[in-house]
């Protein structure tokens, strides 16, 4: 394993967390604590364990999508349903400064381990609450996914070409901005304490409002000017010009020629010097109103040329360019192997797997990758036994189906 960080004191050391849930939503705002540095102690259901752990592609029966975002946790495995394993929960209510949970709203109430009861056993008890709608309004008891989320939040209506069906992005991007702002939610809360005292909180992530707060200008828009954006293709409405090109050798590149003094070196680059001293287009409300003949000058250009030459000639004119990355092009690329965004482990039998390097980079304690995601319950023993259980009692447990 790369040994980056990992003899270092991260900046979550000490900080123990609860984490209840499953898939991707709250068990990545987890993940993102775990880190740097925090102790989190994943529950998981006996003998089936999260279903993340058999989602895309699998290795010896495990995702490897697992063992990365479920590294440095620690897997405890108990049946919530149980009244013993319930107990458990509350013993380690008290212990952890955040619970997180991306249950149904209502679920963990039920179960008597939503926020009243555990914050009565812990004051200082912060907890991440992530659900498709929030706690309350009037969709609240209504399962979430981040596909829906997408579409209410007013993504889906922008993602695409105007004249096919709107489109998703290639992974779960509703859920990972839930996890953003859970994780945004929990360390404001652990400052607030620690600053002002008193005691702790809950954060209410909902996965649609999370998508809606990343919206940029849609809403005043319409406030406004009763504007309703829409489908654009590749493009960047409102923003001149900024597209997706068809080079000569069939591969496309993306260019952002948008900024004043930029497109003044883009229409040099390429042999447009009309353009670049129009005073029309000296600015970016005059290139909107021209986007259109823009794109077929820069169209034209491109596609006489084939993508690197494309790419060297707007690097030396300094204009913001880049190829479409495939997972090849990212592991072979030397910016990210400069970066340390490309981590080198083994998994269990020995098999060698690349994983996404730790973002943010701190300067002085950056994050590590401690341990890949564990084996099923791996840490339920030692989890148990620093709260108190023998081992005669940990065996009755499981004896019982509760571990």
């Amino acid at each position: 394993m790369s040994n980056s960080g990992r003899d270092k004191i991260l900046p979550l050391a000490g900080v123990r967390v609860l984490e209840l849930g499953s898939l991707i939503a709250g068990p990545y705002a987890s993940a993102l604590l775990a880190q740097f540095g925090a102790e989190v102690i994943k529950v998981e259901p006996p003998g089936v364990g999260d279903p993340l752990r058999k989602w895309r592609k699998l290795h010896e029966g495990t995702s490897l999508w697992w063992y990365t975002q479920s590294r440095n946790k620690k897997s405890v495995t108990l049946d919530l349903k149980a009244p013993e394993g319930r107990e458990v929960i509350q013993r380690l209510a008290k212990e952890v400064d955040i619970v997180i949970e991306n249950f149904r709203p209502g679920t963990l109430e039920k179960w008597g381990i939503g926020w009243q009861q555990l914050s009565e056993l812990n004051s200082k008890l912060i907890m991440v609450r992530i659900s498709g709608y929030g706690q309350t309004g009037p969709l609240a008891q209504r399962p979430g996914f981040a596909a829906i989320a997408e579409c209410m939040g007013g993504l889906r209506h922008t993602s695409g070409f105007p004249d096919r069906p709107p489109v998703r992005v290639g992974v779960s991007l509703g859920d990972t901005l839930a996890s953003l702002y859970g994780t945004i939610g929990a360390l404001l809360a652990m400052h607030h304490l620690k600053v002002n005292g008193g005691t702790g909180q809950f954060i209410d992530v909902a996965l649609y409002e999370s998508v809606f707060a990343i919206m940029e200008s849609l809403i005043p828009e319409f406030s406004v000017q009763g504007h309703v954006r829409e489908r654009s293709g590749a493009s960047l409405p409102g923003i001149s010009p900024s597209n997706t090109y068809l080079c000569g050798d069939g591969n496309y590149v993306i260019i952002a020629g948008n900024g004043d003094a930029i497109f003044r070196r883009l229409m040099t680059a390429i042999g447009r010097q009309d353009l670049a001293d129009d005073p029309a287009l000296a600015y970016n409300d005059g290139r909107v109103k021209n986007n259109e003949a823009l794109d077929v000058a820069i169209s034209a250009w491109t596609r006489e040329h084939p993508l690197d030459d494309v790419l060297r000639i707007l690097e030396e004119a300094e204009v913001p360019s880049g190829r479409i990355y495939t997972a090849a092009d990212i592991l072979s690329d030397s910016h990210y192997g400069a970066r340390s965004m490309i981590e080198e482990h083994s998994l269990p039998d020995g098999v060698p797997v690349h994983l996404p390097g730790i973002v943010p980079k701190l300067s002085a304690t950056p994050g590590a990758t401690k341990w890949l995601g564990p084996s099923l319950g791996e840490h339920t023993d030692e989890v148990l036994g620093k709260l108190g259980f023998s081992g005669n009692d940990i065996a009755r447990l499981r004896t019982q189906g509760v571990v």
